[in-house]
């Protein structure tokens, strides 16, 4: 075996490790809201998902991290699984969005199309509130937002793609 194989085997290997944080610190007793991500089912093989991917710079768990290790495995079926977290209220918060097409298999990803769009939310969550993320794909238009669930409102701001949102072949 070669140093590079080697090399980039462990660098995979590695990678496939990457630990995520709890969405709230140990030991917290203060006031809690809830944020749950969501998906557009596009049939057995695809969704379009939005989710919450890091908050204040953290990796915490999510959907579509979620939904690859529930497909893993099953061909080309998706099974897709929707997270739901709380997360400390009445702080500011910088919320780490991504929409994204997932597929069932990467194979499938590389065949059809994907849309993504990611950037950070900054907004105050209030206490026992109830927030979703949201957005929408299209070829003239893409966003993900976080709105509060009961009004429907949007909190902090959309991320907006004006043109298409649609990754390269080598971005997928």
């Amino acid at each position: 075996m070669s140093i590079r194989f080697v090399t980039v085997l462990s660098i995979l290997l590695l990678a496939g490790c990457a630990s995520v944080s709890p969405s709230i610190p140990d030991n917290y007793s203060g006031p809690c809201a809830t944020l749950k991500d969501s998906a557009l089912i596009r049939g057995r093989t695809k969704a379009d998902m939005f989710v919450a991917e890091t908050l204040n710079g953290e990796a915490i768990e999510n959907s579509i991290l979620q939904s690859k290790r529930a497909s893993a495995g099953r061909g080309f079926s998706l099974k897709t699984g929707i997270i739901e977290r709380q997360i400390v209220a009445g702080k500011p918060l910088r919320v780490g969005l991504k929409a994204r097409t997932v597929h069932a298999a990467p194979i499938l990803a590389l065949a059809g199309t994907v849309y993504q769009v990611t950037g950070e939310v900054e907004f105050t969550p209030q206490p026992d509130a109830k927030y979703v993320v949201r957005g929408k794909f299209s070829e003239d238009y893409s966003a993900i937002w976080i709105e509060d669930a009961a009004s429907k409102e949007v909190v902090g701001k959309k991320i907006e793609v004006n043109g298409s949102a649609k990754l390269g072949l080598l971005d997928k």
